[in-house]
């Protein structure tokens, strides 16, 4: 064990459970528990900072206080304190994000310059990117053949669980420190209003003793709380996947059905570490010919979207709620993306910024590639004729109004406007540009 002390830098890895990077940290010596305000997440939305706030707020709690708090950029902050305290290592859970990839590799670099070092350890995904491979060596581009490679990947694996260590020895460290000041714009909904861990874990076990038995039946209708709500939570890593397969009963068809979800996040992040170009960029660039509007009439149609006043009550309540509480039903995330892709033949790069701009739970891998998978150019293996019908899918799954009433208040009334476009003939033209596109 070192006499001098180390640093664990927080990430998206806000808990103390289930955390090898803090044990390994422990092993080398006394620990400096630190979180940086990157700039680069300055441009997250209100909610997602708000969130980043409540868990930070727990994470120092959990800590006795230890937890220190810096603005600035990660690097220099890293080598400024990393100097002070004469440590020779800094420990922290990978990121495989194109941003924390690039970020990580700089921090190395500058930390070498003083004789430091940047161990990582573990993730914040069941298998990390790149773990899930073919029998030739290769990464799966699908979907359904990625998930029983990945359940056999878990089954070989150990157990990823680990306890909160006690009495861990923190570094008190109080040179420079800042108070983290709470976001102008809250969290109104609160099953999200409070990261810390014991709240996240509480709401886990409600769930899974309730909503979780029943998960396929209820996940898809947004009138009922019947999803964990925890995406926010594993976004900021305030608990580890790995706790809630713990708890998952392989032979419930419920159950698996949940551990799929969990199946999708790792995909997701292995495409995104594989082609970090498709954050932003088609997938299937076969599909980069489909033609897309993008003129002020477009901006147009596009306002009246994210304004919920397209005239399709399931769009527009989705819609509202994201505004009023930084999240969306899954199902309904679903149904706003194929309308703003094949009805308004908008860019979904403009909707998933959107998103991520907005919702508490904007993961770059998940939001972006759900809206691929929404707009056709992702992974799926052929789904450029998928058009959801808003009006179908409102009478589906909210049969009785119940959800769209709630964010719409004027829907019975002669204030509530007439729907925007035509959706029969907005899907033929849909179909008309991706086959254009597929057969050049």
């Amino acid at each position: 064990m070192s006499n001098s002390p180390v640093i664990l830098w927080f990430r998206r890895d806000l808990r103390l459970t289930d955390h090898p990077a803090l044990h390994r940290a422990l092993s080398s010596g006394s620990v400096l528990p630190l979180f940086i305000v990157d700039p680069a997440f300055q441009r997250a939305g209100g909610p997602r900072q708000a969130a980043l706030f409540s868990a930070l707020e727990g994470l120092r709690t959990a800590t006795d206080g230890a937890l220190v708090i810096r603005h600035g950029k990660p690097a220099e902050v890293l080598v400024e304190i990393a100097g002070s305290l004469g440590a020779k290592e800094v420990h922290v859970s990978r990121d495989y994000g194109p941003y924390g990839h690039n970020r990580d590799a700089e921090v190395a670099a500058a930390l070498r310059e003083i004789g430091c070092r940047l161990i990582g350890t573990g993730s914040n995904y069941l298998v990390p990117p790149g773990g899930v491979l073919k029998d030739d060596g290769t990464p799966y581009a699908v979907f359904t053949p990625f998930r029983r490679r990945w359940k056999s990947v878990l089954s070989s694996s150990g157990s990823l669980l680990l306890d909160a260590p006690v009495d861990p020895n923190w570094v008190t460290f109080n040179s420079g420190g800042e108070a983290l000041l709470p976001p102008e714009s809250g969290l109104a909904d609160d099953r999200l209003a409070n990261l810390s861990s014991d709240a996240v874990l509480h709401r886990w076990q409600s769930f899974s003793h309730g909503a979780l038995h029943e998960y396929a039946d209820l996940r898809d209708i947004p009138a009922v709380d019947g999803t964990s709500r925890l995406s926010t939570a594993l976004r900021f890593g305030v608990i580890h996947p790995a706790r809630l397969m713990n708890d998952l009963d392989p032979a419930s068809a419920h159950h698996d059905t949940f551990e799929s979800e969990l199946a999708w996040r790792d995909f997701y992040a292995d495409v995104l570490a594989r082609r970090p170009d498709s954050a932003w960029a088609n997938l299937d660039q076969k599909l980069n010919g489909i033609v897309v509007d993008t003129d002020a009439t477009a901006r147009q149609k596009f306002d009246v979207w994210a304004k919920g006043m397209t005239g399709f009550p399931i769009v527009d309540a989705g819609m509202r709620q994201l505004a009023a509480t930084g999240w969306m039903h899954n199902r309904v995330r679903m149904i706003v993306a194929s309308f703003l892709v094949k009805d308004l033949h908008l860019p979904w790069q403009w909707g998933a910024k959107w998103f991520m701009d907005h919702l508490v739970d904007g993961d770059l891998a998940s939001n972006n590639h759900g809206w691929q998978w929404a707009a056709g150019t992702g992974t799926d293996a052929a789904p450029y004729f998928r058009v959801f019908n808003p009006t179908a899918q409102g009478d589906r799954w909210d049969p009785s109004g119940e959800y769209q009433s709630q964010w719409i208040p004027e829907l019975a009334s002669d204030k509530y406007p007439a729907p925007m476009v035509d959706h029969g003939e907005e899907r033929k033209e849909a179909l008309r540009r991706y086959e254009t596109a597929r057969s050049r």
